[in-house]
């Protein structure tokens, strides 16, 4: 069976008839194919889009997408059957909501097994007759047509799934091959992990996960390579990763003249371990945390480095609640966690939007008279329907310019790490969780990059690095500039003068000491305290910050000026103390806490400088007899000891007068400033699950944050035309565009 496809129309052999080619239409016919060519089915004993009900309450219907019976006789009889298959388009996440609607569909139709799909990725579940179990059973396949009772009945038993925790093992066990056979640093080894999942990627992705990148598939793909090419030409695992390296170039994964470092011994050995799975087709977010899950392992216990627990991710957020079209940047991106998790927060909230708005054209064309209506009125609605859903699904394809996914991915997300292992597994990490890559640069995150500069960021949310120093010797030099002048011009025409004049920071600055470029510089050369500034100046008017900081930061007397010096810059929106258990699991022991700021607004920014101009002129005004007798005397030519005194005196009333007029700019710039302190925030010390205080602090603080119109969240509204065919898409701000 053969997927044929003419025009906008799809043969859909079950029905003998042509039909419209959308995305989920296309997902079920190649399912069909897979059915007949793979397990052996017939077309007589399959069906697609077949009302099954739920016959216990006498109420319920619904349409499975593919209905498979032990043999055409049971179809024709109407027995129940035995493979229930629910199909997503391609471009639509499924989420665990949808495993248990599909789920009812086949325990009402009394079948032995459930499959969802979406091409990417495809799970197959044992039904349970009787109850609606709490967790689905994930099994290993369905049955081929040819298989018996017992082998049904050993396949319902046989419940190993891709989980997350066997692929990081999995992962982790190819790492060792690597150390153990080629004597690899865990560094060189974990790039050569990355080289061959790559590999496989690539491989996968163009046969449509049809073909596992397997080792007979390998050995025989080299044959055919090694027949047509002579002796002296490269082995043909390195061709494999020189095709890699062309298909990935434009993301700067690899040096352009890297090769794969590891005898031929060692790549085979991994790629038969890793034929297990198929990672074209699966899910994206179980690759994602697979792989950060061995990047923890592997980075935490040998390469010095750790990484920010998911649950501080999540509550970082949740609290912070990105939007659609914000501009999101973490400077200090390490593996992307936080990257990656906003990527997800917003896209979640784009398909959310979709489906609420598939869920009003639904009730608008098909209505309560749809099941009394004529079958060929009701196939033209059906088609409509098709084609709206059709156009709402483009706005979920990362491949498609003009989506919103698209937007977010290659518009939205921007990230900056000073260790080129790190910029490049971020990079990696987030082609794995689906996308968002692009805007990670290598570089270090105090300097300006692309189009990471300063007054142009929503969110920004980070990890600094904590308790070393940023040494006068540090300068920026000229291996700071960017060169590509191809890609100086793309930025240029992005961002125009922005860019130009961000650029300057590195350009007019070639040997200064990196330090010097920051107020916060000539208070503290704590890394920590240079990234606050950073951080809020890469923000824009209103734009807000979540931020891990070690404690001492909010306690310490000696950075108290520090403190003021951000106060000055925006406000302190929350403060929420997390246990020092919280990291201890990835290898940090400073007792931290999460600080959110939201930068100044035009109008706060005019209101803080009127009330500490006026503050500056009273109390200076207070103590100008004292200023202008030290200042004369310093002036004068009195003894040098003499004047040391008075210069000590000097820097007292300097000190007493900032003391004095902080006093006033807090009491008139007065706002509310929570605090939190959490015991539990879902990790232990050995990195173990436990009760999560922050999630209750997310449901107690956003109402409190809405109540006080902290900032704004964005709102989109659908507005169907159905005389003219039209979907309209409408902003906040009124602003339509028609779909």
């Amino acid at each position: 069976m053969e997927i044929q496809i003419q025009g906008n129309k799809i043969y859909c052999p079950l029905k003998d008839k042509w039909l419209i080619t959308t995305p989920e239409e296309q997902v079920r016919q190649i399912y069909i194919c897979r059915l007949a060519n793979e397990y052996l089915y017939q077309g007589e004993q399959m069906g697609q889009e077949i009302t099954v009900a739920n016959g216990h309450r006498g109420q319920g219907k619904a349409r499975a997408d593919i209905v498979v019976w032990r043999s055409k006789e049971d179809k024709q009889h109407k027995k129940s059957p035995l493979i229930v298959v629910e199909c997503k388009a391609e471009t639509v996440t499924i989420h665990e909501e949808d495993y248990y609607q599909g789920y009812n569909y086949a325990a009402w139709a009394g079948a032995d097994f459930f499959v969802t799909t979406n091409q990417k990725e495809t799970r197959v579940f044992r039904v349970v007759k009787g109850h609606m179990p709490k967790r689905l059973e994930e099994i290993v396949d369905i049955p081929k047509a040819t298989d018996n009772g017992k082998k049904i009945k050993e396949l319902l038993t046989q419940t190993k799934a891709f989980t997350r925790d066997e692929f990081s093992k999995l992962l982790f066990t190819c790492h060792n091959i690597i150390r153990n056979n080629d004597k690899l640093s865990p560094e060189a080894a974990f790039d050569e992990i990355s080289k061959i999942l790559f590999i496989k990627i690539r491989y996968e992705r163009k046969n449509t996960g049809a073909q596992i990148f397997s080792l007979d598939e390998f050995k025989k793909l080299k044959g055919a390579y090694e027949a047509v090419q002579s002796r002296d030409s490269r082995p043909f695992y390195q061709q494999l990763f020189e095709n890699t390296k062309e298909d990935f170039a434009k993301d700067d994964l690899f040096e352009p003249n890297d090769t794969i470092k590891i005898k031929e011994a060692s790549f085979e050995a991994i790629v038969e371990k890793l034929q297990v799975y198929n990672l074209s087709s699966t899910a994206d977010d179980v690759k994602g945390i697979a792989f950060e899950k061995f990047l923890g392992r592997t980075f935490r216990g040998e390469l010095g480095q750790f990484f920010t627990p998911r649950t501080i991710v999540n509550f970082i957020i949740d609290i912070l609640d990105p939007q659609e079209g914000e501009i999101i940047c973490d400077p200090c991106c390490g593996s992307g966690g936080f990257l990656i998790r906003a990527f997800e927060y917003v896209r979640e909230k784009i398909e959310h939007d979709i489906q609420l708005a598939k869920n009003c054209l639904k009730e608008q064309l098909l209505g309560d008279n749809f099941e009394s209506m004529s079958d060929k009125r009701k196939e033209k609605i059906s088609e409509q329907l098709a084609v709206y859903f059709h156009q709402l699904n483009t706005e979920l394809d990362t491949q498609n310019p003009g989506s919103r996914v698209y937007a977010l991915s290659h518009n939205c997300i921007f990230g900056t790490d000073a260790n080129p292992r790190m910029a490049r597994t971020a990079k990696m990490n987030m082609i794995m969780h689906g996308d968002g890559h692009g805007g990670v640069h290598h570089h270090d995150g105090l300097l300006n990059v692309n189009g990471v500069f300063e007054n142009r960021f929503d969110v920004i949310l980070t990890n600094p690095p904590f308790g070393a120093r940023v040494e006068k010797s540090l300068l920026v030099t000229d291996a700071d500039r960017f060169r590509n002048q191809e890609k100086i011009k793309y930025y240029i025409g992005l961002y125009g003068d922005d860019y130009i004049n961000a650029m300057k920071q590195i350009t007019d600055h070639i040997g200064t000491p990196v330090i010097d470029l920051f107020r916060a510089g000539q208070l503290s050369g704590l890394t920590e305290v240079l990234f606050i500034e950073r951080c809020i100046r890469l923000l824009k008017p209103g734009g807000r910050l979540g931020i891990v900081l070690p404690e001492g930061v909010l306690n310490n007397t000696n950075l108290q000026t520090v403190r003021e010096l951000f106060e000055g810059m925006a406000k302190i929106v929350l403060i929420t103390s997390i246990p020092q258990d919280v990291f201890m699991a990835s290898g940090a022991t400073v007792k931290p806490s999460l600080l959110f700021f939201k930068k100044f607004t035009m109008e706060e920014r005019l209101q803080f400088d009127e009330i500490k101009q006026m503050a500056t002129e009273k109390i200076k005004a207070k103590y100008q007899k004292q200023l202008e007798a030290l200042e004369t005397f310093l002036s004068s030519r009195n003894p040098a000891s003499e004047k040391n005194v008075k210069r000590t005196e000097k820097r007292t009333l300097d000190a007493k007068i900032a003391s004095e007029i902080w006093e006033i700019v807090k009491e008139k710039f007065d706002y509310t400033i929570p605090i939190a302190q959490v015991q539990k925030a879902g990790i232990t010390t050995t990195g173990a699950a436990c009760e999560n205080e922050l999630v209750d602090l997310v449901q107690e603080y956003t109402p409190y944050r809405k109540a006080n119109h902290l900032w704004t969240t964005k709102e989109l509204k659908y507005k169907y035309d159905i005389k003219e065919k039209k979907i309209i898409r409408i902003d906040q701000d009124g602003n339509t565009k028609e779909l």
